[in-house]
């Protein structure tokens, strides 16, 4: 007889297993609910994500910062660069070697044409002098005894008391006493002409620019004793290029002007080099300035534009739509409500009135945007508005209206 108790599973084990078996279920059921009601939500979520992305907002700009190309004359401005130089610049130097005793001017020193500055020690020169004197006067009695012979013997002659012979030989004695006067008294011009010169006298008016010795010292022929610089006239030595030489011409009028003068002043060009400086391609250019009042000096730095008429009027657009990449220049334009990048061939440009020329690329009836903005896609939709949303009212004024650059420059920049 078998035992109960081994046999059957007592009654409240069994419930409680269902009672785990349905937990897991329902545990297992509420996970793919998760799971399933997370995948619906992603999917929602991605769905309206592509709806936002496919709704694209267009690009606002306002009409000052879109510009329509303009027809102009454009002035071509020729700008190159150099020193002031003085063109009247003397150096006194000494005519005899001696002693320098005297120089009564200095660096700074005002002169005049012909004032006498310093003065050599000319003993040497003086003797000199005094010898050919001497010979002079030797020379005078030689041509004088001469004379008193060679008119006896033309007496002596027409009596026959001296053979024609002896009558030829004294002429050729009075003809050598008269050359050999002559030779002493050009001898002592010239001494004469070197003590003159000697003299250490300035050949020009204007202001003593370097000294370069000092009394005392020993100086010999032909060295510099003091440079003299008239800066009535200044020289600007500049050059261009090879391409813009043909716009200039001698007696162009140029604007000049100098480091730190905020003023140009007007000088006009004096001659051109015939020909290139090997292996730069540029051309000497020399502008004359007047300087009468010497506000400049020497060696100050200078720059010089002239400006080349325009006969002709071009396309022109402002400075600020021209962008460059890689090497090209172009501009963004809008077109059927779109922004479309051109390539544009740029020619002369107005940095004063701010345009470029635009040879090839564009049309005149182009709406360009006259400034840079950044991250800009061809094709991308954009408009022309009154304001742009959310900007406040500009307060309005009779009779003024903003310019273009000022409103781009204030504007924020296109609403994306």
């Amino acid at each position: 007889m078998k035992n109960p108790t081994h046999d059957a599973v007592p009654a409240h084990k069994s419930g409680r297993r269902r009672s785990v078996l349905v937990i897991g279920v329902l545990m297992v059921l509420a996970a793919l609910a998760f799971v399933v009601m997370q995948n619906l939500r992603d999917k929602a979520e991605k769905e309206r994500a592509e709806a936002r992305a496919k709704e694209i907002v267009p690009l606002e700009f306002v009409a000052t910062e879109v510009a329509r190309p303009l027809r102009a004359a454009m002035p071509l401005t020729i700008e190159f660069s150099g020193p002031l130089v003085a063109p009247r610049t003397a150096i006194v130097r000494a005519k005899a070697a001696g002693t320098l005793l005297t120089l009564s001017v200095a660096e700074g020193s005002r002169v005049k044409a012909g004032q006498v500055i310093g003065e050599i020690d000319l003993a040497d020169l003086q003797s000199r002098v005094a010898d050919r004197a001497a010979g002079v006067e030797s020379a005078q009695a030689n041509l004088a005894e001469a004379e008193r012979q060679h008119t006896a013997n033309v007496g002596l002659a027409a009596q026959s008391f001296i053979s024609p012979t002896a009558l030829q030989s004294s002429q050729a004695k009075l003809d050598a006493a008269r050359a050999q006067l002559k030779s002493a008294q050009a001898q002592l011009s010239t001494s004469r002409v070197g003590v003159r010169e000697a003299a250490l006298a300035v050949p020009i008016s204007g202001i003593v620019g370097k000294r370069h010795v000092v009394p005392g010292e020993k100086v010999s022929a032909e060295q510099q004793i003091v440079t003299v610089v008239d800066l009535g006239v200044l020289e600007l030595a500049g050059t261009v290029g090879t391409h813009e030489v043909s716009q200039l011409k001698p007696g162009q009028p140029v604007s000049v002007r100098v480091e730190n003068d905020s003023v140009a002043v007007p000088g006009r060009i004096d001659r051109i080099a015939p020909a290139a400086e090997t292996g730069t391609r540029a051309i000497g250019v020399v502008v004359v300035l007047d300087n009468q009042g010497e506000r400049f000096r020497a060696g100050q730095y200078a720059q010089a534009k002239v400006a080349v008429a325009d006969a002709a009027e071009r396309l022109t657009v402002p400075t600020g739509a021209i962008g460059q990449a890689s090497g090209q220049d172009f501009v963004w334009t809008l077109e059927k409500g779109a922004l479309v990048r051109r390539i544009v061939v740029t020619g002369r440009r107005d940095a004063a009135g701010g345009r470029v020329e635009v040879s090839a690329g564009l049309t005149p009836d182009a709406q360009v945007l006259a400034a840079r903005f950044d991250n800009l896609k061809e094709g991308a939709p954009a408009k022309i508005v009154a304001r742009r949303a959310g900007a406040p009212e500009a307060p309005s004024a009779a009779g003024s209206t903003p310019s273009a650059s000022a409103a781009a420059s204030a504007a924020p920049g296109p609403r994306f």
